[in-house]
């Protein structure tokens, strides 16, 4: 297990860096995104373990995500950067790109099946993934955000 946690957190890291490579940060950001992005992750992966909590993922997304954000905000006046700087590139891995992959599957599925079996079963495939991916989305959004506005004082200071 400690070789999927050292793994899962160093993917995570690599893909923090790609994505933020995308919005051309300074490069002081790249350090703090990998960071993050692996703290959060493996914390996620780790509140999933069924040894530890075994948390469903929209749960655990959300807890990871609210880390996330809170270690951001309080690293933000360290890097000299906005908390957002290394927030949101961080967050990405968690993206929850399989259950939309399989959302749109089972809807496209849905479309293609003549009989009322097979189509009841590929919109409980369509529904099942298409909810969880969305409550993922909205659990990382609540959670990296929370930290923010809470810490207004200390997220805010770094952009004066």
């Amino acid at each position: 297990m400690l070789l999927e946690f050292l793994q899962d957190g160093l993917f995570a890291a690599l893909a923090a860096i790609g994505f933020a490579a995308i919005s051309n940060p300074p490069r002081r950001a790249y350090f703090y995104c990998a960071l993050l992005a692996a703290i959060g992750h493996s914390a996620r992966f780790l509140l999933m373990q069924q040894t530890v909590l075994g948390l469903h993922i929209v749960i655990a997304s959300t807890l990871a995500a609210l880390l996330v954000g809170l270690l951001a905000v309080l690293l933000s006046p360290v890097a000299a950067m906005p908390a957002e700087t290394s927030l949101f590139p961080s967050l990405l891995p968690m993206i929850p790109g399989v259950y939309a992959y399989k959302t749109f599957g089972g809807l496209v599925m849905c479309m293609y099946r003549g009989s009322e079996g097979e189509f009841n079963h590929y919109f409980y495939l369509f529904a099942s993934n298409g909810l969880t991916c969305l409550f993922i989305l909205m659990g990382l959004v609540i959670g990296a955000t929370t930290p923010i506005f809470v810490l207004k004082k200390i997220s805010f200071q770094a952009t004066r």
